[in-house]
């Protein structure tokens, strides 16, 4: 069986001047096979988007150990990690955070330079990925010009761009109408069988969480036990 992702005792603490050291992640253990969409939840301040950024080597855990596809994060440095990110990895955020002044294209295309596409292979993937998630007539507007499931489904096309195997999403449809949310979950459920990607999802929403293979639940830093749930019917 091949993992995605490997996670054993990882621990994470953050310390302030004004207070003590704070255990945000005590001692996390649990695995995701590839292709798997697994869903996180738990209670604002459990713990669950600090872990996601570990997964997503935006932050390092204190302690435990940690591979993705076979690759140890752990011991990877600041420019490993970063080089890690570019090539195997996709982020979607809550807050979409599209750049402002530039265009839903540009936004896009944005990626691909940090991925280091040539100028016409990134034009024209980031213009086949807007298509695919329904937004060809709106490339050159900008965020102030879209809704807020436009911009999110701009901020998945971005998130595309560099073919990642591994799809990480904060509270993506956080932000968003009951219309919005249905739009943006069909979209992800697409590409996900489209592009066999695993699929790690934070949210507090549990018919969000319903949707996923698997939902773990955190509480206080933990896996809850009995929370692991058993993959769903298909």
């Amino acid at each position: 069986m091949a993992f995605a992702l490997e996670c054993k005792n990882l621990t994470k603490s953050f310390r302030s001047r004004k207070a003590a050291s704070v255990e945000v992640l005590r001692g996390i253990s649990f695995t995701v096979k590839e292709g798997e969409w697994l869903a996180l939840t738990g209670k604002s301040g459990s713990g669950k988007t600090t872990l996601l950024q570990i997964l997503g080597t935006l932050d390092n855990a204190d302690g435990g150990d940690l591979s993705c596809f076979g690759e140890d994060l752990q011991a990877m440095g600041w420019w490993g990690r970063s080089d890690f990110r570019s090539r195997k990895l996709g982020f979607i955020f809550q807050s979409y955070r599209l750049f402002p002044e530039l265009t839903a294209l540009e936004n896009v295309m944005l990626a691909g330079r940090i991925a280091s596409m040539k100028s016409r292979e990134n034009r024209e993937r980031a213009m086949a990925l807007i298509e695919r998630v329904g937004l060809a007539d709106r490339i050159e507007h900008r965020p102030s010009e879209l809704s807020g499931g436009e911009q999110q489904r701009i901020a998945i096309a971005r998130a595309l761009m560099n073919s990642p195997r591994l799809l990480l999403a904060d509270e993506p449809t956080g932000n968003l109408d009951a219309g919005s949310s249905e739009g943006i979950m069909e979209i992800l459920r697409e590409i996900r069988r489209a592009e066999s990607l695993t699929i790690v999802m934070v949210t507090h929403d549990p018919g969000l969480s319903a949707l996923a293979d698997r939902a773990m639940h955190i509480e206080a830093g933990k896996l809850k036990p009995g929370a692991t749930l058993p993959p769903r019917t298909k």
